[in-house]
């Protein structure tokens, strides 16, 4: 039907389309000429020597154009020139700040009633008139929502509780959270800041030792779970005497009376929230509100080796890295999936309650994220590049046919180059025919999409912001700079940087001799410093100098490259490299980033060794993608037939050669031999980090006896 409808009839709609993208690039005596028609000048004369029919003719031409000028579509105006999106401080020794704002002085908060997170919130509630807040569902229901006055009254009331229960109203109080995500989490997390005290993530996906390990190094006394079977995992620590400071653990859903039978014989009460929260409503206590300089949040971060290391952030920190780099209004509605013990959660649903928006949580089963979205319809939709690029691969291996793909990537490309003049739209003929289910996939009401945590592909960012017709946007930045410390301009759609920086704070980048970066050339590692910076790492002096300087400079691991538009893009990783046996530094990250684009990729691993003279690899295949993949190449088989198909091996490494060719990698950066693994890496098998991050040395024992066989058979 689609392929009938563009051979006959809609042939006249493609050379309209055609035609009306041509008058978008001309000027009015260009038009003139192209219609055989004289200059202005001569106008008079020519009009009164045409027919009347011929005049009704170009009457109906004439109002053509005038509906197209006055109904095309407008570009966003940036908010600065988009080819100088930063400038150098003035005797700073190279730094740049944003280009944004009206004074040159950092940002530290953007609105004056709005300096500390609890502040934040009483901001949502007042201009939203007590609107919906917090949204939930069960299964196949529509969304229920608390309004904001619910949820301030309900956190006072358990933040009384926690008084009643030997919690201190002050930044020396550490409650620990460990729940997915959910109304209860932010509920708890608000009680905290109305009464001074900080709140400790630990999250749903570190191992016991890890959770153990935080308990102990933040001496938590209370911890606040979502689900009976975490309020085990923590009794089971003070059984083995692993946790003695634990004395209270507070549960959101129902449990039996054996669960408080067993905390009882090793001394943790156990209580419900609802209770706790009755406690706190009948000893109400009058708010103890903390100042922009106290302690919020300690968000331990896992790392990829050893001990997580606990961030300390206070409530400016958070308040100044969300400062100006949003528009949001009180209409907007977020789905809430991604990780709040992550801070760039933490940081994109604080925008939302600053200005009165609404936050919808997903059902806890990412794999009923779209059906969440549907029901919920929400406006901003914060995600992962490795989401983001699940998409694109899934898109595109539904367009099974050469046609298909064909005017896929034709009606993309047709969007693309509005995309590239400031044009954002949901509402084109490309969008009805081709992008329509992908949009509703999502809700059919996403205006902004924000990423970060990893690099994103440009080709992904590039067709998903025509494919999804609205604005997309990058950020870059770690916990210990608050979640982000550049993120894109309004306007600037061009893919491969991560931004300016944020208006809250300075970036330099300083010399890598080992990796031969130079500022001089514009290259080098980057360096973070404003009130969005932590104040270092709880009970861990040694690894906080190692981030912070003297200077107050947060020294991230990252090589950037500063591009002439002022933007930064990230083009290396200082940590995790090595040095091959004839002298040459490999940064194995870098390279990955390159192979991930290969089609039938889901997963890679580069490993490199000190004693050998060139690099091997791990590949998990997409298996969404690469049946369809292999079949073009001849080759069919379950999936499992497919991973252990030599010939498809070897296509996947030529492929990934091609891309590391076209990427200018040299021949000791690119592999020789790869394993081709069936299984995802992930956070459950141990081979993630919580952020999706490669836990390198992991991986590296994991796959120990494939890295020495590739070794043995590629010499």
């Amino acid at each position: 039907m689609l392929t009938f409808f563009l051979v006959s009839g809609g042939s006249l709609w493609l050379f309209s389309e055609f035609f009306l993208s041509l008058l978008e690039k001309m000027q009015t005596q260009e038009i003139l000429r192209m219609l055989r028609l004289p200059e202005l000048a001569d106008l008079g004369q020519f009009f009164r020597s045409l027919s009347a029919t011929t005049l009704v003719s170009m009457g109906a031409l004439a109002a053509i154009l005038a509906y197209w000028f006055t109904h095309r579509p407008k570009a966003l105006k940036p908010p600065c020139n988009l080819l100088m999106q930063s400038e150098e401080v003035k005797d700073s020794g190279g730094a740049r700040r944003s280009v944004i704002g009206d004074s040159p002085e950092l940002f530290t908060h953007y609105y004056d009633d709005a300096r500390t997170m609890y502040e934040v919130f009483r901001r949502g509630l007042r201009i939203s008139g007590n609107g919906p807040c917090l949204g939930f569902r069960n299964p196949k229901q529509p969304y229920q929502w608390l309004s904001y006055q619910e949820v301030a009254d309900r956190a006072e009331f358990l933040g009384s509780g926690l008084l009643q229960h030997n919690c201190k109203p002050c930044t020396d109080q550490f409650i620990g959270v460990f729940a997915q995500n959910r109304p209860e989490w932010i509920i708890a997390e608000l009680a905290c800041y109305t009464y001074s005290m900080v709140v400790v993530p630990l999250y749903d996906t570190l191992g016991p030792g890890a959770v153990r390990y935080i308990i102990n190094t933040a001496d938590i006394s209370t911890v606040i779970v979502d689900k009976p079977q975490k309020a085990v995992v923590l009794l089971e620590h003070v059984e083995r005497k692993e946790t003695p400071g634990l004395k209270l653990i507070i549960l959101m859903e129902p449990f039996e009376e054996a669960l408080k039978d067993r905390g009882q014989e090793c001394g943790v009460v156990i209580k419900s929230m609802q209770n706790v929260e009755d406690c706190g409503q009948q000893n109400h206590c009058d708010p103890v509100p903390p100042k922009p300089s106290d302690l919020s949040i300690v968000c331990f971060t896992s790392g990829t080796t050893g001990n997580p290391k606990g961030a300390m952030l206070t409530h400016g920190n958070v308040v100044a890295d969300f400062s100006g780099f949003l528009k949001v209004t009180e209409d907007d509605v977020l789905i809430s999936f991604l990780p709040l013990a992550h801070m760039f959660e933490r940081v994109i649903q604080s925008v939302v309650y600053c200005h009165g928006g609404r936050v919808g949580f997903f059902q806890g089963d990412i794999r009923l994220l779209s059906d969440d979205m549907k029901a919920l319809c929400p406006t901003i939709f914060p995600v992962v590049p490795r989401l983001l690029n699940r998409m694109y691969n899934k898109i595109f291996s539904q367009a099974d046919t050469p046609l298909k793909r064909w005017l896929l990537e034709f009606a993309a490309k047709r969007k693309q180059a509005e995309v590239r003049s400031g044009i954002i739209r949901n509402d084109s003929i490309w969008d009805e025919l081709f992008f329509h289910k992908i949009q509703a996939s999502l809700g059919g009401c996403v205006r902004m999409i924000v990423t970060g945590a990893a690099p994103a592909s440009p080709t992904v960012l590039g067709f998903l912001r025509a494919a999804l017709g609205c604005q997309v946007y990058e950020g870059y930045g770690q916990t210990e700079c608050t979640a982000g410390c550049t993120f894109t301009t309004p306007g600037d759609w061009t893919s491969g940087h991560v931004g300016a920086p944020l208006p809250c704070n300075h970036i330099k980048l300083v010399d890598v001799e080992e990796l031969n970066y130079w500022t001089s050339k514009g290259e080098g590692e980057i360096c973070v410093r404003g009130p969005n910076v932590f104040k270092g790492y709880l009970k861990d002096p040694e690894r906080t100098k190692e981030a912070l300087d003297d200077d107050g400079w947060l020294h991230t691991g990252d090589i950037g490259k500063w591009l002439p538009t002022g933007t930064l893009k990230i083009i290396d990783r200082k940590k995790h490299i090595f040095k091959l046996a004839q002298g040459e530094y490999v940064a194995p990250e870098m390279i990955e980033n390159i192979y991930i684009q290969s089609e039938p990729v889901a997963q890679v691993y580069v490993h490199g060794d000190s004693l050998k003279a060139f690099l091997v690899g791990i590949v998990v295949p997409d298996a969404e993608v690469m049946p369809s993949w292999a079949q073009k190449r001849g080759i069919e088989g379950t999936y499992a037939e497919l991973c252990a198909n030599k010939e498809l091996k070897k296509a996947i490494l030529e492929d990934m050669v091609r891309l590391g060719q076209e990427s200018g990698l040299h021949s000791f950066e690119q592999v020789k031999a790869i394993h081709i693994h069936s299984d995802m890496f992930s956070v459950q098998n141990g081979l993630l980090t919580p952020t999706l991050k490669a836990k390198r040395p992991e991986l590296r024992e994991y796959f120990k006896k494939q890295i020495e066989e590739l070794y043995s058979t590629s010499m």
